[in-house]
């Protein structure tokens, strides 16, 4: 494993002995090696990949959820340990709920949640108190491991107020979220600043900006850091459709360009858990070898870059529409708000 792995670790028993770092016990001693990072403040290790469920997990009022059911059971069997959603992503709250209500070993997972409110008036926290009853409700859980500012909105009064609910036991830990790299300023401000314990960012192998400033702030203030975008909501995936892996990924254990872009993240030292959604099983079982086996190391990771530099609409990711190809994919009540305001715009 190279040294850009560094501080990722394999979630077993005898590696926290050696490393003399307390490791929550696993739910079964039947899990699988996989790759973890340490929070730097409480050295509880989380999953270097974690689930993420906007647009993925909305389904309409009704719809079957089999196929998702699936993806949270693959990705668990598979040793993940880190859910991330929020209210503001339809009816996927409502889904991880079900799905780790279900699942026996629920308490050990990490449950990343969010809250986006700004009240009735300046100043107002009965909205943002509503998010977290409802959240809590609607994710069987008295605790919520991680709940984000989401897209820092309104963040001056729900920081505040978040640290107010980690000293009351309602949360563990605190952050903010956004997935442009124009707000990676104003999250570096609120990093220097100690108020969170947790960011969430947006992070690529095409979009490197977080790398510049705000990644290096948040290793050096011991902030997790949450990242989303890895495959640039399939925009990735797309450049590289019918295009064979290049030998070299073989060094690094990469089977598939999901794993690829997936491993490319997770080898940077300051990254905790890297987001992915799918709403395909066979996509998750893919997903998830990311986390086991070796990580790139410095070199490797600049290879790869300069690898994908070489592949013909790389350099143009930004423009093309999110989830190409995918438009009618996920039929949930996040695509059908968006199909009516483009109704009302005609």
């Amino acid at each position: 494993m190279g040294a850009a792995a560094a501080g990722l670790g394999i979630a077993t028993p005898a590696t926290a002995e050696a490393e003399g770092t307390e490791v929550a016990a696993p739910a079964s001693t039947s899990l699988p090696d996989v790759l973890t990072r340490a929070l730097p403040r409480t050295g509880e290790r989380l999953t270097a990949l974690g689930l993420g469920t906007f647009l993925t997990f909305d389904l309409r009022p009704g719809a079957r959820r089999d196929s998702l059911r699936q993806v949270f059971e693959r990705y668990v069997a598979a040793g993940g340990r880190v859910v991330d959603t929020s209210p503001l992503y339809g009816s996927a709250e409502v889904s991880v709920g079900q799905f780790m209500g279900e699942y026996a070993a629920s308490d050990g997972m990490f449950l990343a949640n969010k809250v986006w409110a700004t009240g009735e008036y300046l100043g107002d926290e009965s909205h943002a108190e509503e998010s977290l009853r409802q959240s809590r409700l609607r994710t069987w859980r008295d605790t919520i491991n991680l709940m984000q500012c989401h897209s820092i909105t309104n963040a001056p009064v729900i920081i505040p107020l978040m640290k107010a609910w980690k000293r009351e036991g309602l949360i563990g830990h605190l952050g903010v979220t956004h997935h442009e790299s124009a707000a990676q300023d104003q999250l570096l401000a609120i990093v220097q600043r100690d108020d969170v314990d947790f960011i969430q960012t947006n992070y690529s192998i095409f979009n490197r900006d977080a790398e510049r400033r705000l990644l290096p702030a948040a290793a050096d203030k011991g902030v997790g850091v949450l990242i989303n975008l890895p495959l640039e909501k399939a925009r990735l995936m797309k450049v590289v459709e019918g295009r064979p892996l290049p030998g070299f990924a073989q060094e690094f254990g990469a089977t598939s360009w999901a794993q690829f872009f997936l491993k490319w993240v997770m080898a940077h030292p300051a990254v905790t858990t890297v987001l992915c959604g799918t709403s395909n099983p066979d996509h998750m079982s893919d997903n998830v070898q990311a986390m086991t086996g070796p990580l790139p190391d410095a070199r490797m990771r600049a290879r790869m870059v300069a690898h994908m530099e070489t592949v013909p609409g790389f350099g143009s990711i930004g423009t093309m529409p999110w989830y190409p190809g995918k438009e009618n994919l996920y039929p949930g009540l996040i695509r059908e708000a968006q199909a009516k305001a483009v109704r009302r715009l005609q």
